[in-house]
């Protein structure tokens, strides 16, 4: 572990909450920032999130705020954790408070509809567009970790990924302790390709499961939910050895079966008839797959490799397809060779 810092989480929703508290574990100075002044208010109050980690004590060294100029001046890591379709609008506004030279970390598992841009896509371009001259490197946080199971110290694993890999080493000593192991990595693009994947993934198995069909359909699906994941990123340029790692076969098991995987829950839901309008109204945290799924399938549209779950995932998402339908679909495709 390296010298305390001062470091920014934006986003205080579970898994913001819970970075900030292995964050603050380290005994850096803390800031969670939070958009919503009644959300913040209650948690300055609580000193815990209720909401999403109840029971959870926040120690002295994190700070809510909901002055985004206050923590990000202070800050020479800021650590993003806000949605995906909300990540742009933030981002311009925090971008013009940052210090000359400052990391910044997406752990946002999810594709910009509109721009069809990853996350750090997106703040690399306001930041080359509006503030050349600041000195930021780009990162991402991505691997297998539920918010609540990293707030109770259970102990987890993931990749920290930037460009340059001696960043990503310089940076795992300050996230990384007993119970969070942070490996380095270098592949941007395999580590939020994966990250996004393996949600729409995970709504598939939720699909299955909701269906009623057992162990070797997940079984089945996770694999050849896996190649899919690799064809995609591999043709965007991805390293293929990041699709075997914590953030892509690791995430991907366990967005697929756990029971606290928002997307693995949208698509059980699905499987079991409820109307995906419903669902959404029903959930308190954001599945970015719903998002994503639209996403990815445009992206896709632009190689020649082949996804067949992500398209029935579109279908049943974006086009009303019956989920018994679409898995029938999936077994009677033309047989092949692995």
């Amino acid at each position: 572990m390296t010298e305390n810092k001062t470091i920014s989480v934006i986003g205080a929703g579970s898994w913001g909450t819970a970075l900030a508290l292995v964050l603050a574990e380290n005994q850096n100075n803390v800031f969670l920032w939070g958009h919503n002044r009644r959300t913040v208010r209650k948690l300055q109050e609580e000193r815990q999130n209720k909401k999403y980690l109840p029971g959870i004590q926040f120690p002295d060294n994190l700070k809510i705020t909901g002055d985004l100029e206050l923590c990000v001046g202070q800050s020479a890591i800021i650590l993003m954790v806000v949605p995906s379709h909300g990540l742009r609008d933030v981002f311009n506004k925090l971008a013009a408070m940052l210090p000359d030279k400052a990391y910044i970390i997406s752990a946002v598992k999810g594709i910009e509809n509109s721009s069809l841009e990853t996350m750090t896509m997106i703040m690399e371009s306001v930041l080359q567009q509006r503030y050349p001259e600041k000195n930021c490197e780009i990162g991402v946080l991505s691997g297998p970790s539920f918010a609540k199971e990293v707030a109770q110290r259970v102990p987890t694993a993931v990749t920290l990924g930037f460009k340059n890999l001696a960043t990503a080493k310089k940076l795992q000593k300050v996230f990384g302790n007993s119970f969070f192991r942070v490996y380095a990595g270098c592949d941007i693009t395999g580590l939020e390709i994966s990250a996004s994947y393996k949600n729409i993934i995970a709504i598939a198995a939720g699909v299955c499961d909701g269906l009623g069909y057992g162990l070797n359909t997940r079984a089945a699906l996770i694999t050849r939910g896996l190649t899919e994941m690799t064809r995609l990123g591999t043709a965007l340029g991805a390293d293929i050895s990041t699709f075997s790692g914590l953030s892509g076969l690791g995430d991907l098991l366990l967005t697929c079966t756990g029971n606290l995987s928002r997307n693995r829950t949208v698509g059980l839901k699905l499987g079991k008839g409820k109307q995906l309008e419903e669902i959404v109204n029903e959930m308190k945290m954001v599945a970015e797959g719903i998002k994503t799924t639209r996403s990815i399938f445009e992206i896709r549209k632009k190689y020649t490799v082949e996804t067949p779950i992500l398209d029935e995932v579109y279908k049943i998402i974006y086009q009303g397809k019956k989920c018994s339908l679409a898995v029938s679909d999936l077994l009677a495709r033309e047989l092949k060779v692995e």
